[in-house]
């Protein structure tokens, strides 16, 4: 095997680990600004609702 190709190859393989390093970071980042994006959203609603003390307590199964 010539030197130079092994050199290549070297090379190669080191860009495409660097290009997974950096795509992962990306994704990480991303992931981030989704869940406080998420958080956000969740925070916005309502703490309390304010429904009637009889809604829920029943079923009708002959729908």
């Amino acid at each position: 095997m010539d030197i130079t190709a092994l050199a290549s190859l070297s090379t190669a393989l080191s860009q495409a680990q660097l290009g997974d390093a950096v795509g992962i970071s990306v994704l990480k980042k991303a992931m981030d600004i989704q869940e406080q994006s998420a958080l956000q959203l969740l925070q916005a609603l309502p703490q309390q609702y304010n429904n009637p003390s009889n809604l829920g307590n029943s079923v009708d199964v002959r729908a």
